[in-house]
């Protein structure tokens, strides 16, 4: 006996000991060729020299305390599975460069890169030059409306009179009809100081005045109102993270400069180069996984969007979209992703759970079912997997019933016979 087979059986002895305490008692008993053959076909298992022979035993109890679970072998559709990498970028459709709209200087910044923002959230305050010029021509249209008023009332009382004295034939009708056409052009002067008001209004509006605010200026305030109310906000589209950020207090800016980006980072692209020979695989809305090297053994799930109509001529890949929820925030910019994508196989294949494979002797074992306390040990050839489940080309047959959580314990029973056997 060698000292790799030394070691190696020390290690099991000591496996099978631990194995033991928490399964219980096994009972294992040795079985012809013969035996084993009864009810499957050659095909079905391979040569007796690779087949492990025997048979456990285990009762009901010790099945309920490790946890046994079994699963028949099954005819179920393959799917094979594409993997591409991948870089996370953010969700475009949700990105949000911020300008101010119009020239001013910059007063107070109330973020910083990184921060989280919300909806509505003040980013920064800025004396707005426009706003400023705008505010006084508001102001303008107030007075100016107010004056047109006041004239059509006093043009209104001129032509009162003229009717008065004409009725009792103390003034021509020649005056009548001149103080009239006073009191029309009073009244179109009106109607065009309003409009003139009204544009000045909408101007205001864009700039983030409501209604209440507008009607807040009052031009006999005088400068300290006019200057006040010049003061613009800049002010956070949606829920997002700032990315971007080039703002400090006392800056001049326009509307040319982009001050902030925010990105909504709640969803994410994941930006995977495919081969020219796979991309007839793939279609939109096919899902995608995506894993990472920051978090081994967890999967981010999402699905295709957009595969790009033309290929990058060096590399001949096509660009494919995946988006993917990351509510939690763990998908960082930039970060490098492999991006799995099953894509069907278009045959059928007999499959059992990936957890039922065990290697014994350097071969692919699986526990089959063959009474409800006994369980035989079969070498299967395997074929492809995907999404926890393996093919089995030969071993097993459909319908019957393997170990698919536990199976560890059933191996360290059967190295444990093997071992006593040789001793």
């Amino acid at each position: 006996m060698t000292d790799r087979f030394t070691a190696l059986r020390k290690f099991w002895i000591i496996a099978i000991f631990l194995g033991g305490m928490a399964a219980g008692a096994f009972v294992f008993e040795r079985m012809s060729h013969s035996d084993r053959a009864k009810g499957a076909s050659a095909k079905d298992e391979p040569s007796e020299e690779h087949q492990p022979s025997g048979r456990l035993r285990m009762d009901a109890a010790a099945q309920k305390n490790i946890g046994l679970r079994f699963e028949p072998a099954q005819l179920r559709p393959v799917t094979r599975s594409l993997q591409a990498t991948g870089v996370v970028s953010p969700n475009e459709s949700r990105v949000a460069h911020v300008r101010p709209l119009a020239q001013g200087r910059i007063e107070k910044v109330n973020v910083r890169l990184g921060d989280r923002v919300r909806a509505g959230q003040v980013l920064l305050v800025y004396d707005n030059i426009e706003l400023g010029e705008i505010i006084g021509q508001y102001s303008a249209a107030v007075a100016a409306l107010g004056k047109a008023k006041a004239e059509a009332e006093v043009t209104q009382r001129s032509l009162d009179r003229a009717k008065a004295l004409v009725d009792v034939g103390a003034l021509a009708r020649a005056e009548l009809e001149k103080r009239t056409a006073e009191y029309k052009n009073a009244l179109a002067s009106i109607e065009s100081q309003d409009a003139e008001l009204a544009k000045t209004e909408e101007k205001l509006h864009r700039f983030g005045l409501d209604e209440a605010a507008v009607k807040a200026i009052n031009p006999r305030e005088g400068a300290g109102s006019h200057r006040e109310g010049s003061h613009s906000r800049m002010t956070a589209p949606f829920d997002g993270i700032v990315i971007k950020y080039n703002a400090a207090e006392g800056e001049a800016f326009g509307p040319s400069d982009e001050v902030f980006t925010i990105a909504d980072l709640s969803t994410a692209w994941v930006l995977a180069d495919v081969y020219e020979k796979d991309i007839a695989l793939i279609r939109a809305g096919q899902e995608a996984r995506i894993v990472t090297d920051a978090y081994p053994g967890e999967t981010f799930l999402g699905k295709i969007t957009y595969v790009s109509d033309f290929l990058d001529p060096k590399t001949r890949t096509a660009k494919v979209r995946c988006e993917v929820p990351n509510r939690d925030g763990k998908l960082k910019l930039d970060m490098f992703a492999t991006v799995q994508l099953p894509t069907p196989a278009n045959r059928q294949a007999l499959l059992i759970p990936a957890a039922a494979i065990q290697q014994v002797n350097d071969r692919p074992v699986v526990f089959v079912r063959t009474s409800e306390i006994e369980f035989e040990p079969r070498s299967v050839e395997l074929g492809s997997q995907s999404d926890g489940w393996v093919e089995v080309k030969n071993g097993i047959k459909e319908g019957e019933t393997v170990v698919a959580h536990g199976s560890f314990f059933l191996k360290s029973a059967l190295l444990r016979s093997q071992i006593g056997g040789e001793e």
